[in-house]
């Protein structure tokens, strides 16, 4: 029992940076827009919110620094797709490799002027990541370790993605962009402000992947700057859209069951499953190829996908 408590814990601080990525691009794709930048906008996010604790030394700091570096990018996005019509996939792709490079130039700039060549984060940070002890509920047999046991980006993401679900259920705000997403043309027919709640939720999605992108450097690392941190999750979360149904809260289990993907290699008997190590390191993205498989023969009809998924709006054409 208390290995398969441990393997549960395990599996949702992996699964979190896979939270923040997932919610992200749900908000970008209820508008219409398929924002393929999620490894970019993460890997931006990683390298502001390390580099901003490591000079500020406040966690605080470094976790608005990791949004605003987020929001930037996918304000780029939002301009070249929404304002000037770029193809969308091919401006998230262009998104992604400038993110990644533009994340290893800082941080191999960075370390070239550390005294000791690397970048570590201060202990007043460090400290303030470790996992929130709550007394007399984190001390609770089975539910203790499983609910009240993480770190604060744990807690943050699932807020987010709740808050994210009512917002896009549950609210007329919410419920407008989603009449974007299907009909952009009916919308603004209707006199919805098309432009303004794309930008808003692109920029507001991108905010909420560099949050990950941060859990990425600053969590996974260990607080150790390590170039290509973010490893190919932000793929992953694009897929963890469809998996989730374009809904933020199904995200939460989603990245939970990809979580526990990423970090079985460490829990499964050698003896009793004798595959390589390559094969555990490879499962997440050949579970990813399964579900883009299956979500493609799908009825979709069955699907929550926005009808305008990937097509830009251009008014005059109403």
């Amino acid at each position: 029992m208390d290995m398969v408590i441990k393997f549960l814990v395990a599996a949702v601080l992996a699964g979190t940076p896979l939270l923040y990525g997932t919610v992200g691009e749900i908000l970008s794709e209820k508008t219409g827009h398929l924002n393929l930048g999620v490894e970019g906008m993460m890997s931006i996010g990683a390298c502001a919110g390390f580099m901003a604790g490591y000079q500020t030394d406040s966690f605080v700091i470094a976790i608005l620094a990791s949004a605003l570096a987020g929001a930037l990018s996918a304000l780029i996005y939002a301009l070249l797709t929404v304002t000037f019509m770029a193809n969308q996939n091919v401006t998230g792709l262009t998104l992604t490799i400038f993110g990644i490079g533009l994340a290893n130039f800082i941080g191999v700039m960075m370390i070239a002027k550390s005294p000791d060549g690397t970048l570590k984060l201060p202990e007043h940070i460090t400290a303030a990541m470790r996992s929130i002890h709550i007394p007399g509920l984190s001390d609770i047999p089975v539910a203790g370790p499983l609910l009240f046991s993480y770190n604060p980006f744990v807690y943050l993401g699932i807020l987010i993605a709740i808050l994210c679900g009512i917002y896009l259920g549950k609210t007329k705000t919410g419920l407008n962009v989603q009449a974007i997403g299907q009909n952009p043309a009916a919308a603004d027919a209707a006199g919805i402000q098309v432009t303004k709640w794309k930008y808003i939720n692109i920029i507001a999605g991108g905010a909420i992947c560099g949050i990950g992108g941060a859990y990425c450097s600053m969590i996974i690392n260990g607080g150790v700057w390590i170039s290509d941190n973010v490893g190919g999750l932000g793929w992953i979360a694009v897929a963890l859209v469809i998996f989730a149904s374009w809904r933020p809260t199904f995200a939460i289990w989603g990245s939970f069951v990809f979580g526990a993907l990423r970090i079985l290699k460490y829990y499964i008997p050698q003896s009793v499953f004798p595959f390589p190590i390559a094969f555990y390191d490879m499962l997440p993205f050949l579970i990813t190829a399964i579900v883009l498989v299956i979500s493609s023969i799908r009825n979709r009809r069955n699907s929550n996908m926005p009808e305008a998924l990937g097509n830009n709006y251009f008014r005059e054409e109403r």
